[in-house]
């Protein structure tokens, strides 16, 4: 990888280094012109002599002829003089020598401690990429130990949310069938009602049968009510619990996705295949959380998930306290009706046979007031020979002569018997009007009394045959749990 920052060598090296050229690497590619002034000797040849090139700032001479050599040669006291005009002295060689020793010397020592700090850098550099590779190893097996423990206690409340879950539904199924329950009982107790509605006459009466059908009647439709509002209630409650079990499967997935990668990435080491670089990997933080908020983030699905488990617990128990109250308050309304109902039966059957038994009194009544009236009509009728036979005697009386029309007893007997049998006459007439008004009074009691059974018979059998007969069996079948 390339150096972000900082100098390519130490600076110590560096310095080392330096060179008055911008790029020491590269090679010299010119040369330097220097004139060579030739000799007075060698003034003829002196057009055979070409500009001497020195590399590097160093004079150096080079005959492009070799026969110019040769006349060096042919003049040795010119090369003499030369030589002694060329070389350097003694004293410079040999501190060109100590030089080159000292610089021996010095660049050795540098070198020497160049490599003892390199050793030194690279173990240095060895134990401290080991022991972070180390230490980020066992950061890695901490962090998985902890996604781990978490992703157990999210498993193991998701578990118990799922059951929690499956009971509440069984609970709102409970609930639903205990208010469709409910609906056998109301419809009997309205049919009641309505039967009871059919009644006639005076047995119309707003008696404790009908009260206790209205009250049956109110207490089902509260029931139905609580029930409803229960339902709702728990089907609010299953939306949230599946809200959070929702947020557990999803903790819980991203936990086993964590474990995986971290798992991958604890098992990579120097020797793992498919390693590579990743050039400013390290600078880019996309990271959501801290170890703080991410333990805050689990532990409150965790609490939320115990939350709503114990409120789901809380509602189921309220949901069959609930139906058992219902359940209950439903039959001892039940109960308390049927038994008003066979009161009212009972009192109604009493009530028939007494009219029953006062009709057939009244019916013989009747007969026997119809034959006292034969007998007065036959009075009556007897009674009118005996008036045609005084009439007849006063009438023939009458015809006496003169004095003979006397006043005597016997007229006065005559006189007293057709009175006395015209008040008799005229008092059988009066018993005979009292006694065929009587038997019109009695023939109307019997027509009443006849109604009267006839209406106490509709009850009766309105009561004892309708609606106990709907009533014989509790159409709820749910189990009440005590």
């Amino acid at each position: 990888m390339e150096q972000v920052a900082g100098p390519l060598v130490p600076k110590k090296i560096q310095q080392f280094y330096e060179t008055p050229r911008p790029h020491p690497w590269r090679p010299t590619l010119g040369y330097e012109n220097i004139e060579v002034n030739p000799l007075p000797a060698l003034q003829t040849t002196n057009t055979m002599m070409n500009p001497v090139y020195a590399p590097n700032g160093m004079v150096t001479e080079a005959l492009r002829f070799p026969n110019l050599v040769t006349g060096f040669d042919r003049n040795p006291t010119h090369a003499a003089r030369a030589a002694l005009y060329t070389r350097y002295t003694p004293y410079e060689w040999a501190q060109n020598s100590i030089g080159h020793y000292n610089d021996s010397d010095t660049n050795r020592n540098f070198s020497e401690r160049l490599r003892t700090d390199a050793v030194r850098v690279m173990r240095m550099t060895d134990e401290k990429t080991a022991s972070s590779q180390r230490d980020s190893g066992r950061r890695l097996g901490e962090r998985i130990t902890d996604i781990t423990f978490w992703r157990n206690e999210l498993s193991t409340e998701l578990e118990k949310l799922i059951a929690e879950t499956n009971l509440l539904s069984d609970a709102k199924r409970a609930v639903e069938k205990a208010c469709n329950d409910c609906e056998a009982p109301l419809n009997i107790a309205q049919e009641c009602l309505y039967q009871r509605e059919h009644r006639q006459g005076i047995d119309l009466v707003h008696d404790q049968p009908e009260q206790y059908l209205l009250k049956e009647v109110e207490n089902l439709k509260t029931c139905q009510s609580k029930l409803e509002q229960m339902k709702q209630n728990l089907i609010e409650q299953l939306r949230q619990s599946r809200a959070s079990q929702h947020e557990l499967e999803t903790d819980i997935r991203s936990k086993d996705s964590a474990v995986a990668i971290d798992s991958v990435c604890h098992q990579i080491n120097n020797f793992t295949r498919g390693i590579n670089y990743y050039g400013g990997v390290e600078k880019y933080d996309n990271t959501l959380s801290t170890p703080t908020t991410w333990a805050e983030n689990s532990n409150r699905v965790t609490m939320r998930a115990q939350g709503e488990r114990a409120r789901s617990a809380q509602l189921r128990a309220d949901a069959d306290n609930l139906i058992n109250n219902c359940a209950s308050n439903i039959w001892n309304c039940w109960n308390d009706t049927n038994s008003a109902l066979s009161r009212r039966s009972s009192e109604t059957l009493e009530a028939k046979n007494k009219v029953q038994m006062h009709l057939h009194r009244v019916q013989q009544e009747v007969f026997d007031i119809e034959k006292s009236i034969e007998l007065l009509r036959k009075a009556i009728l007897d009674k009118s020979n005996p008036m045609k036979v005084a009439q007849t005697r006063l009438e023939a009386r009458a015809h006496r002569k003169e004095i003979e029309l006397c006043k005597d007893e016997a007229q006065a007997r005559l006189v007293q018997e057709v009175n006395e049998i015209g008040e008799t006459i005229e008092t059988l007439h009066r018993k005979l009007q009292e006694a065929e008004a009587q038997h019109q009074q009695l023939l109307m009691t019997r027509t009443n009394l006849e109604k009267d059974l006839h209406i106490k018979t509709n009850s009766l059998f309105i009561d004892r045959e309708k609606c106990l007969g709907m009533r014989r069996s509790f159409p709820i079948t749910a189990n009440v749990k005590y």
